[in-house]
């Protein structure tokens, strides 16, 4: 392998900067990556894995191939004559206060605020004379800003505060405790917490979830047994009790635990996939309690959300595709005894408590509409909402006599209400400044037809005034995965692309949750075709409907989403001018073999399951049907090199194939971000600056020289 190094050290690479003269587009050379015999065997079927190599992120050879992509890649950007100038507006749109909603912990008001272009939100906290003080600064955590506050949690009388940390985007997390009231740290440092919350018991520790560290890389290797410990402060973490998961019956890829607002059950979720999970309490007022299994099967989602001593009320999809609220006694609280409290309709539920109420908000066609109900199940009022769009919140304790809630949509940015769960009535709490006027933009949602006949819904966000002329520069972006329900919001990203003169549509593809579990089914394992089926037809219809054409189409999606656009491109490369795949799932033959990815096989199966699986997943892997002799579209491939949710190995392996087959000029390049991960706690800074090359990127491979609307980046220069 130290031969592959030397050759890629070696290699020189160009960008033939674009002629202003001749209109000459950038030339792009790339290394050279070397190739192995590496072949597996399915089923009697054998599949080479040429880039195998690039699996081990901890060699060499594999950093040096990032460095050398990674030269070529902005070589190519800053060839870009725009960039800058969408780097530069990114940064003016983005400069303003950013606010969470307050939530009260023992004697304090805490909240969440970025002056702007803080590379990480701020934690203030007020006390009731109003004086503002810092709580925690996570910006002062490192010098990049790259090392971020991934939870925070307190104990129930406000005294004591765990957060979590997350370094360079990894999913692996450490712990550190403080008194809340002198803001000093305690216990410094618990560490290997992955997919985990914190989750209190009085003021004598905290319950949270690991794995055993694996062997060989951190961020890739595969971890497959969750176990649930306890912390007892003022004890080492060597020390901590095991709860759950530490014998074979018990193993579960993800295990995860809450306890009740009054803390009197400790509540635990084994699952072994993304989909459905066991549901199991613990009575901690008896320290001699066992677990009480209310579910022992992962056919439902079931969660309970809160509890009115020993009633336990539970949403839940068992029995109910679109989800219902269920009540039960503690003592015997297997289905058989649930009781319906808030039923199942024909629009998805999710359910929330505060102040003593039960919110339902239901997606109607991906839009919220909320119903507030008593713990009696009677409905109490339907609220109405600032506008047609996404709204979030309604959580608080049962004390509460204020809760909050957020309301957003494509063209509007988030604003906070405070609301008195009493009247009904709400105020504004917090409302944004910022240089974006929602009345210049329209969106609207609309309905197309997929190859099998669903009708799929679609919103469709750009500048009034545009004319459909079938010139747009449009990003169909889409996801399609793992029940996950696209809704309304807004982005400044997406306001800079729609500033310029760009349409910006999302369609609720199958696979995702806004239609409940059947619409999240028909998107699963052999039907997985239908997402992407469903996502072509999107694209056909903008450009039937003159939104744009192919010269002028874009698709992005990230994780399951790159996924999406990976499998879209190989199948319908003629569709598309670009495509941007972002920490893309896209070697769907080895992707359970990777840190926890064995979970995701309730949505993919895996090439292990079964010939037919097997074969229906090379029939759609991204990166076994890349061909050669095929014009791709132009397609930056994004990624961090800390990703451990969906290891950049993915994108290696496929960019290094495009690379070796693509025909024609378009670029096929991937920016790999250094000491990021996944997406989550990414600063600000590193932000901007991706999403400037991303549009920069776009704008470029459809055929423009310069900026769409120059007027907007002379206002904002002048």
């Amino acid at each position: 392998m130290k031969k592959f190094a030397l050759v890629l050290v070696a290699l020189t690479t160009f960008v033939a900067c674009k002629n202003e003269s001749t209109s000459e587009r950038i030339l792009v050379k790339y290394p050279i990556t070397q190739k192995v015999d590496t072949v597996d065997t399915y089923f009697d079927t054998e599949v080479p894995d040429p880039y195998r190599w690039l699996e081990d992120d901890r060699s060499a050879e594999t950093e040096a191939w990032v460095k050398s992509q990674n030269e070529v890649t902005f070589n190519y950007l800053e060839s870009i004559p725009f960039r800058e100038d969408l780097k530069n507006r990114m940064e003016k749109l983005w400069n303003y206060e950013k606010l969470s909603a307050p939530f009260k912990e023992g004697n304090y008001t805490y909240y969440y605020k970025n002056d702007g272009l803080q590379n990480q939100s701020v934690v203030y906290r007020k006390k009731e004379d109003g004086k503002e003080e810092v709580f925690l600064d996570p910006n002062t955590f490192s010098e990049d800003g790259t090392t971020s506050l991934a939870g925070l949690s307190f104990s129930k009388d406000g005294s004591l505060a765990a957060y979590l940390i997350s370094e360079g985007g990894s999913d692996w997390r450490k712990a550190i405790v403080m008194e809340a009231e002198s803001m000093k740290i305690i216990e410094d440092t618990l560490t290997d917490i992955k997919f985990s919350g914190l989750a209190w018991k009085g003021n004598e520790g905290f319950y949270y979830s690991s794995y055993d560290k694996p062997e060989g890389s951190e961020l890739s290797a595969k971890t497959d047994q969750h176990k649930l410990y306890y912390h007892t402060l003022g004890t080492e973490q060597a020390k901590d009790k095991l709860i759950y998961g530490g014998i074979l019956p018990e193993k579960h890829r993800y295990v995860s635990a809450t306890t009740t607002e009054d803390e009197r059950y400790l509540i635990v979720y084994p699952r072994t996939t993304t989909s459905g999970n066991k549901l199991l309490i613990r009575d901690l007022t008896d320290p001699n309690s066992l677990f009480t299994t209310v579910l022992d099967d992962t056919d439902s989602d079931s969660y309970i959300i809160g509890n009115e001593g020993t009633t336990l009320f539970i949403q839940t999809n068992r029995d109910a595709p679109n989800l219902k609220v269920v009540k039960v006694d503690a003592s015997n609280p297997a289905p058989e005894n649930w009781e319906d409290l808030i039923p199942e309709t024909e629009n998805v539920l999710g359910a929330n408590t505060g102040s003593g109420y039960i919110f339902a908000e239901y997606m109607v066609d991906a839009i919220s509409r909320i119903l507030q109900y008593n713990y009696q199940g009677e409905l109490i009022r339907e609220v109405n909402l600032p506008g047609i769009g996404s709204a979030g919140g309604f959580g608080g304790k049962k004390e509460e006599e204020t809760l909050y809630f957020s309301f957003t949509n494509y063209n509007t940015p988030r604003s906070i209400y405070k609301f008195d769960p009493d009247t009904g009535e709400y105020t504004t709490y917090w409302k944004p400044e910022i240089d974006f006027n929602p009345a210049d933009y329209e969106s609207k949602q609309d309905f197309y037809t997929s190859k099998d006949g669903t009708k799929v819904p679609i919103i469709i966000t750009y500048k009034k005034g545009t004319e459909l002329n079938g010139k747009n520069p449009t990003i169909l972006y889409g996801y399609g995965g793992f029940n996950v329900s696209l809704t309304p919001s807004f982005s400044v990203l997406n306001a800079i692309w729609m500033e310029q003169g760009g349409v910006y549509a999302v369609p609720n593809l199958r696979g995702g949750g806004e239609y409940g579990k059947k619409w999240h089914n028909a998107g699963t394992k052999l039907q997985k075709q239908n997402v992407f089926d469903d996502f072509i037809a999107a694209a056909e219809f903008l450009i039937d409907n003159k939104y744009t054409s192919k010269e002028y189409l874009a698709i992005r999606g990230g994780s399951n989403g790159g996924l999406l656009v990976g499998a879209t491109m190989t199948q319908r490369p003629d569709l598309m001018q670009v495509a941007l795949p972002a920490v893309g799932v896209l070697d769907m033959l080895r992707y359970h073999t990777f840190t926890a990815g064995a979970g995701w096989a309730y949505d993919y199966g895996t090439s292990e399951d079964n010939p037919e699986m097997f074969e229906y997943l090379k029939g759609y892997s991204p990166l076994h049907n890349v061909k050669e002799g095929v014009e791709y579209p132009a397609t930056l491939v994004t990624t961090g090199d800390h990703d451990d949710r969906v290891v950049p190995a993915h994108s290696f392996k496929f960019a290094a194939t495009l690379q070796e087959n693509q025909t024609g000029n378009n670029p096929t390049l991937i920016r790999i971000e250094t000491n990021a991960g996944h997406g989550a706690g990414t600063p600000i800074s590193k932000t901007i600056e991706q999403y400037a090359d991303i549009f920069a990127f776009t704008f470029y491979n459809m055929g423009f020289d310069t900026l769409p609307n120059q007027k907007v980046l002379k206002e904002f220069k002048d």
